[in-house]
């Protein structure tokens, strides 16, 4: 009987899209309602392709206009975006990096053969010293992923030392470096991917080497570590389990890994030539991160019922195949309105999380996979994705409101139901940031939001908006398709706000 009840719901939700009947967003603030935290706008950048070189750094002597050798472009597009934590210096590449490569004058550090990512020759021109006062530029918190598969427990201790302490060897070689005082460190991770690329432990060995290397890594004159174990790759619940039981105790956080991508051989599809199935799949199996963070979740509310180990999805963002004529292994991808959606999307779902997810990670900055930017010589063109991650800006560190809707759904293969209207809502300082996306190709969505439950009057309302002509848009160096409008179509009247969202967009309202 209750499948029976579900299928015919689902069939009624189907119903009411197909006849277009207007999407009810129900507002239910609630003051005991987690805070969105502003590490859920988690940036990576690793050693892979262009993300660091060219993308990011291009060092001091570079024609391009630069600050100490970082893209002046880039840094601003950073600050616009407010990033919060940036997560370096991998991904794969950290557990093959040797921090004392690093340092020291830029002559004098070795080269290294980047195996994981097309055997691409590495400078170590960038460094934890480049790294460190990048984040002091614009702002953010650093989040170090420590070499635990080729690594010694000694190497990642001396690296905390080294970036933390005030006195002792290491600190004495940091000053000869050219910093005098400590670096701030607050994120580090112990090892990444440690089941497959970071040395394809089996987890109750992993949860042993665990245990042993964050006892070394130690908290030096009032800087005090967030250690994050390595954990588990998307439906791999079991790694999970073993970690909180074995391990628990000993971490702060524990990572997580998912991308939105057809498979992991082969073709994953291009990013850019694409049909309304692959589109529609493409965004059943990014919601279907929400399942996988909910089990997650749930085995480590089993071990930890006070929540006081955090879930970190600090990879996330789709996969596509690389450019035709790109490097192989450097995964440079273009990125359409497709990936604004996911993007979008899958914020809207951590949002719901946040009282045990803690910082998600989107893969990656510039040049890489679902990336923010992409530069080429002196150019740099924002992607779609970049314009998402700029309307949400107002959701960091906003208190969460529940809100449910009516919207009518898709089934897309695999029986995975695609609303029509995703929807996710804050508030702070009296501002309430309300946040709506309208997936449908073809249909606009009528929303109606009633406001009596926000307890204000003469609320007023600005928007701004994302969409396309064609789902397949992209922004190309000399031509951007797709950018930010403001959006004037909303209006309140009689305590409701009311608005018609064009097919394929992405509308961000705030109401003060």
């Amino acid at each position: 009987m209750k499948n029976i009840i579900l299928l015919a719901a689902a069939a009624a939700a189907l119903t009411a899209s197909a006849k277009g009947d207007a999407v009810t967003v129900t507002l239910a603030p609630n003051p005991d309602a987690p805070m969105i935290p502003k590490e859920i706008y988690g940036q990576f950048a690793e050693h892979l392709g262009t993300c660091i070189y060219g993308g990011i750094w291009v060092g001091p002597e570079s024609s391009i206009p630069n600050t100490d050798g970082y893209r002046n472009d880039v840094l601003g597009a950073m600050r616009e975006l407010q990033v919060p934590v940036l997560r370096w210096p991998g991904g794969c590449f950290a557990d093959e990096y040797h921090w004392m490569d690093g340092i020291g004058p830029k002559e004098n550090r070795p080269r290294m053969v980047n195996n994981n990512w097309g055997g691409t020759v590495e400078d170590n021109s960038f460094g934890t010293n480049e790294f460190f006062n990048l984040c002091e530029l614009i702002g953010c918190e650093p989040y170090l992923s420590g070499n635990v598969g080729s690594g010694t427990v000694a190497e990642l201790a001396q690296w905390v030392e080294y970036i933390t302490a005030e006195d002792g060897p290491m600190a004495k070689l940091r000053k000869q470096n050219g910093r005098e005082k400590p670096w701030h460190l607050k994120y580090l991770g112990v090892g990444n991917e440690s089941w497959g690329c970071g040395g394809n432990f089996v987890p109750e060995y992993y949860a042993n080497v665990y245990r042993r290397y964050q006892t070394y890594c130690r908290d030096f004159d009032g800087n005090h570590l967030y250690k994050i174990a390595s954990g588990a790759s998307d439906y791999d619940y079991n790694w999970t389990e073993v970690m909180m039981k074995n391990a628990g105790r000993l971490m702060n956080g524990i990572s997580l890994h998912y991308y939105t991508v057809t498979g992991w051989s082969g073709s994953k599809g291009a990013a850019t030539k694409f049909d309304t199935d692959d589109y529609y799949w493409t965004l059943g199996k990014c919601l279907e991160i929400e399942d996988v963070v909910k089990k997650h979740c749930d085995i480590m509310d089993k071990y930890d019922p006070k929540c006081n180990v955090n879930l970190l999805v600090d990879e996330w963002g789709t996969w596509w195949d690389e450019e035709p004529g790109t490097v192989p292994g450097h995964l440079y991808q273009q990125n359409t309105m497709r990936d604004a959606m996911v993007a979008a999307l899958s914020l809207n779902v951590f949002h719901k999380f946040t009282k045990r997810v803690s910082m998600t990670n989107i893969a990656q900055f510039a040049n890489v996979l679902q990336s923010m930017v992409l530069t080429k010589d002196d150019q740099m063109v924002l992607t779609p994705t970049y314009y998402v991650f700029k309307m949400y800006v107002p959701h960091q560190n906003a208190q969460f409101v529940p809100l449910s809707t009516n919207s009518g759904y898709r089934q897309v293969e695999g029986g995975r139901l695609v609303p029509n209207v995703s929807a996710t809502a804050s508030t702070k300082d009296g501002q309430y940031t309300i946040s709506l996306v309208n997936v449908d190709l073809d249909n606009t969505q009528d929303i109606n939001i009633p406001l009596s439950a926000l307890g204000k009057k003469n609320m007023t309302v600005a928007g701004e908006i994302l969409t396309c002509t064609n789902i397949d848009d992209y922004n190309d160096f000399g031509s951007e398709k797709i950018s930010v409008a403001p959006f004037n179509g909303a209006k309140i009247s009689n305590g409701n706000l009311t608005l018609t969202m064009p097919a394929k967009s992405i509308i961000t309202l705030i109401l003060k």
